[in-house]
């Protein structure tokens, strides 16, 4: 085996979905290496009720992530699974007001799958890793689930708790 095959094709693009308080909502496919920042920028910037400072508009994007932009005064998340009274879809990178982490000893498959790249059968491997081991004891603990790889531990790691 050559050392590029083992190694994964780059990805050529990303798609996001930018909501909230930006001029054109939507569904936008930005380079590899872009950050909330440039997503907000491509649906047509803030609007000026926009509350940039409840997300990280440095944070790093990745493919099928949904970035929710806060108006001013607008209610924080409200559940476990992330959903906001703004519409937003759970597992966004950037939320109204805080983070809601998805608890690894507790979550559904479905509130699993709320969490980028976790799908069905990650989220059922996640679950049947918790059980039989009695749960996870710490969150390094994740990347011994069968599908998480160093790129996708490393961007559950701030999403998740125990």
């Amino acid at each position: 085996m050559t050392q590029e095959s083992l190694s994964p094709a780059p990805q050529e693009s990303l798609t996001v979905h930018v909501d909230g308080a930006v001029a054109a909502p939507g569904v936008y496919t930005l380079p590899p290496d872009s950050r909330v920042n440039d997503a907000v920028q491509v649906a047509g910037g803030a609007l000026p009720e926009a509350e940039t400072g409840a997300v990280n508009l440095a944070d790093k994007l990745s493919d099928g992530v949904k970035i929710y932009l806060p108006t001013s005064g607008e209610a924080p998340l409200q559940s476990a699974t992330g959903l906001t009274d703004g519409g937003a879809a759970p597992g966004q990178v950037s939320t109204g007001g805080a983070n809601v982490l998805v608890n690894l000893n507790t979550a559904t498959a479905e509130e699993l799958q709320t969490l980028p790249k976790v799908g069905p059968v990650l989220a059922s491997n996640i679950i049947s890793w918790r059980e039989e081991h009695g749960g996870f004891k710490n969150i390094e603990e994740l990347d011994q689930v069968s599908g998480i790889g160093p790129a996708t531990m490393e961007n559950l790691r701030g999403l998740v708790t125990l």
